[in-house]
Parts: C-alpha cells; sequence; structure tokens
C-alpha cells in the first residue's frame, strides 16, 4: 500500500507542475488575446469602421493565407510561408555579418579606452539614423534590391550588438585581469578564459536586441525594395487596397508579429544556454 501511496504522488507533481504552468503561463496570454478579439469585433460593428471585424479577417484569408500559406502561382503571387522565408533569408544573412563585425568590434573598442573615446560619439550619432534613411545609400551602392535590404539590416542591427560589447568589456572585473596577469594569459587563452566569458551575457543581450530590430528594418526596406517578401507582400495589398486586402494585411501582420515573437523566444533560448554553460 505505501508503495501504491508513493506512486500516486510521484504522478501527481508532475500533474501539478503542468496545471501551474497552464494557469500562469497559458491561461493568461489566452484570455487576455480573447478580450481583445471580442473588443475588435465590437469596434467593427460601427459601420463607420472601415476595418474588417477579426472573423471577416479569418473568413476573407483561410484559404489560401491560413490554410494553405506555401501555395505558389509564379512570380510574386506566393503564400505567406513563402514571403515570410525570403524575409527571413534575407535577415539571416544581414543579422549573422552584423553579429559577426558588431562583436569584433565591440571586443576591439572596449579593450582599448583610446580607440573607444575616438570612436564612440561617431557610432552613437550613426546608431541613431532611423533604418530606411540608409536605403538610398545602399540602392546607389549596391544597384540591386537584395543586397541593399541586407546592407539595411545589418547597418540596423549591429549597433546594439556593439555597443553592449564594448560595455561588457569594459565591465570585465579588475580581479579577473589581475588573475589573467599572474597566470600569464594572453592572446586566445586571455579571450576565451576571461574575455569571453564575462562578455557573453552582453553580447547576447545586444544580439538579441539586435534580432529584433533586423525584423523591424527587413518588412520597412521591402515595402520600397520590392521582389518577395512579407513587407512587399504587405505594400503590394495596400496599393491596391479593397476590403479584402485590408483582411490580407492584417493577417500578414500577425504572421510578422507571431515571427517576431519566435525569433526572440529563440535568442533568448539560446543565450540561457550559452550563459549557463559559462558560469
Amino acid at each position: 500500500m505505501t508503495a501504491i501511496a508513493g506512486n500516486r504522488a510521484r504522478l501527481k507533481k508532475p500533474q501539478k507542475a503542468i496545471n501551474k504552468f497552464f494557469w500562469k503561463k497559458i491561461a493568461p496570454p489566452l484570455v487576455a488575446l480573447a478580450i481583445f478579439l471580442v473588443f475588435w469585433q465590437l469596434i467593427c460593428l460601427n459601420p463607420g469602421f472601415k476595418l474588417p471585424g477579426p472573423i471577416e479577417t479569418f473568413q476573407e484569408t483561410w484559404d489560401p493565407f491560413i490554410i494553405n500559406p506555401f501555395f505558389d502561382n509564379g512570380g510574386r503571387d506566393k503564400g505567406l510561408g513563402w514571403q515570410i522565408l525570403s524575409s527571413l533569408g534575407r535577415v539571416g544573412l544581414g543579422f549573422s555579418l552584423a553579429a559577426i563585425v558588431g562583436t569584433v568590434l565591440g571586443i576591439l573598442i572596449g579593450a582599448n579606452r583610446l580607440v573607444y573615446n575616438a570612436v564612440d560619439p561617431i557610432f552613437q550619432v550613426l546608431r541613431t539614423v532611423p533604418p530606411l534613411a540608409w536605403l538610398p545609400i545602399s540602392l546607389a551602392a549596391f544597384q540591386q534590391a537584395d543586397p541593399s535590404a541586407i546592407f539595411v539590416i545589418f547597418i540596423t542591427s549591429i549597433w546594439p550588438i556593439i555597443i553592449n560589447t564594448t560595455v561588457g568589456v569594459q565591465q570585465i572585473p579588475q580581479d579577473y585581469i589581475n588573475v589573467a596577469r599572474v597566470l600569464r594569459l594572453r592572446g586566445a587563452k586571455y579571450f576565451f578564459k576571461v574575455v569571453f566569458p564575462a562578455t557573453v551575457p552582453y553580447i547576447f543581450t545586444g544580439l538579441r536586441i539586435g534580432i529584433g530590430l533586423s525584423w523591424l528594418a527587413i518588412v520597412a526596406a521591402e515595402m520600397l525594395v520590392g521582389g518577395v517578401g512579407i513587407g512587399s507582400f504587405i505594400w503590394d495589398a495596400y496599393n491596391t487596397t479593397t476590403e479584402t486586402n485590408l483582411s490580407e494585411i492584417i493577417i500578414a501582420l500577425i504572421y510578422v508579429g507571431l515571427v517576431g515573437l519566435l525569433l526572440d523566444r529563440l535568442m533568448a533560448f539560446i543565450a540561457s544556454k550559452v550563459v549557463a554553460e559559462q558560469k
């Protein structure tokens, strides 16, 4: 009997954990979403309100944009799945370049006070330039849509990576530096034993900010450079505005928001694993 009671107690613990997780993490967002959808639908009952309600939006976009997001009729007539993947490809390339260059520059700048004093005012000016303000420069330089959009991603996301990495290097405890001197750690050993472990939380903070800015910038850039991509899809739908196209724009915005959330959570998950390994 004691063994049976013990087994029941062990079975109840995972169930309690699942229930706790549901009521704390799942239920509140679902309730908030339901309230938002009801509020949205009620507003759309007003005859003067021109946007479609949630019911109308899902009815008009269910086939094919929701049920078949990967349809391909040739040219730019593609489902939102392909549009998102095309945008993610540009973001992946531009953000990867920014991550590599930004991390290296941040470490070099943070390690040398003279260099930091020289370039910090310049970086502070450049990082305040809106992403789309770089687009005419990139179009003039590259003469093509894809490289121009990738450059906008790069130049938008690199600043938080550089700044956070620089701060991380500058915040290395003096005790760590003193121990490295005593042990005569230099070059690669000093980097992997002291600099990287102390700086990695700051690096991933910059990367997490940068990936969010990348996704924001690509949508805006694609609205102007055209081609296949979620930004171009939204802009094309707007330029041929009908009631149905408004529903398509809304569902595209939902896709954009969900992908942005997934990117942020993915970067946070990777950061939690890497930072934990460095502790």
